[in-house]
C-alpha cells in the first residue's frame, strides 16, 4: 500500500527519529517528499508511506500517539495550458520526470501519475503557469 500523508510535529518532537522508527518497528518505508523542520519550531513533512496496509495503519496510529499530527496529503499540480509557453524550465527540476517536453512537438506534457507534488516546478516557471490546489 502507498499512502501520502502530511506529518505535523510539535516543537518538542522535531528531534524524534520518526522515519527510522517507521522502518524498524513497522516495516514501513517513508519517502520524504517535502520537509520543513527546524529546532524549536513546528515541523512539517510530506511523506509517502509504503508497506502492508495493516503496518501502515499501525504506524499512523503510533505517530498519532506521539502527538504527531497525521493528515492525508491532498492536492495536485495544475498547469494553465494557455499561460504555458513550453519553455521546459520546469522539466529540469522535476525529480520524477512527470513534466517533460514532447520530442516531436516541443510542447510540455504532464504525466500526473508520476507527480509527487513536491512543488519544485512552481517557482521555476517564468510565466507562473504552474500552481497547486493544496
Amino acid at each position: 500500500m502507498k499512502k501520502r500523508v502530511t506529518l505535523t510535529f510539535p516543537k518538542r518532537s522535531v528531534h524524534m527519529p520518526v522515519t527510522y522508527r517507521l522502518a524498524k518497528d513497522f516495516n514501513v518505508a517513508a519517502n520524504i517528499i517535502r520537509a520543513q523542520v527546524a529546532p524549536n519550531q513546528i515541523g512539517t513533512l510530506v511523506v509517502e508511506l509504503l508497506g502492508d496496509i495493516d503496518e501502515v495503519e499501525a504506524a499512523i496510529e503510533w505517530m498519532r500517539s506521539q502527538d504527531i499530527g497525521v493528515s492525508a496529503a491532498k492536492g495536485e499540480i495544475l498547469i494553465d495550458e494557455e499561460a504555458c509557453v513550453h519553455c521546459g524550465l520546469c522539466t529540469g527540476v522535476c525529480p520524477t520526470e512527470a513534466l517533460s517536453l514532447d520530442k516531436d512537438s516541443f510542447r510540455l506534457t504532464f504525466t500526473r501519475s508520476r507527480c509527487i507534488v513536491c512543488e519544485q516546478c512552481i517557482p521555476t516557471c517564468p510565466v507562473q503557469a504552474i500552481s497547486t490546489n493544496l
